[in-house]
């Protein structure tokens, strides 16, 4: 019963920090850089999506999302499949950018392998192209309502 009650409250602090401060890992799978450049005009103070608890991480194993900039390309799929399988659960990915949701202007390249979900479950994508900030956050904001939400329990 004790043992119960502590994993229940262990669930709920772990629930709370993750919905206050989720750490985003970038991942520029092949792009022309427009994403990558609002994503980060994003971070500055004009947009200031830090005040969401947002904060740009380096390290996939202490990151909570993924935001995925760019077609998947032959050379980057193994790494963003690396990168995804080394995040820690419960992870969530952000599709970033028409080439990221549909191969965009790169979709006839003989690089380019597919959209992002064709590799990763997505489960926030952001259309543009460029994205505006205004969209990223919106996007972002998004997530955080699918952070809020009790997480699903597996049948056993």
């Amino acid at each position: 019963m004790l043992t119960h009650l502590w994993e229940q409250t262990f669930g709920e602090v772990a629930r709370w920090a993750r919905i206050n401060s989720p750490w985003a890992l970038h991942f520029n799978s092949g792009s022309c850089n427009g994403c990558d450049i609002e994503l980060l005009a994003t971070l500055t103070p004009r947009y200031d999506v830090e005040r969401f608890g947002v904060k740009l991480q380096g390290s996939p194993r202490q990151a909570d999302l993924l935001v995925v900039t760019g077609p998947v390309t032959r050379q980057a799929q193994e790494r963003l499949l690396r990168i995804y399988e080394q995040m820690p659960a419960p992870r969530f990915v952000m599709a970033l950018g028409s080439c990221a949701l549909s191969k965009g202007v790169f979709q006839h390249c003989y690089n380019v392998v597919g959209p992002v979900d064709a590799f990763i479950p997505v489960d926030v994508y952001v259309p543009g192209c460029p994205p505006r900030p205004e969209a990223i956050i919106a996007g972002m904001v998004a997530l955080l309502g699918k952070l809020q939400s009790p997480p699903e329990v597996a049948a056993s």
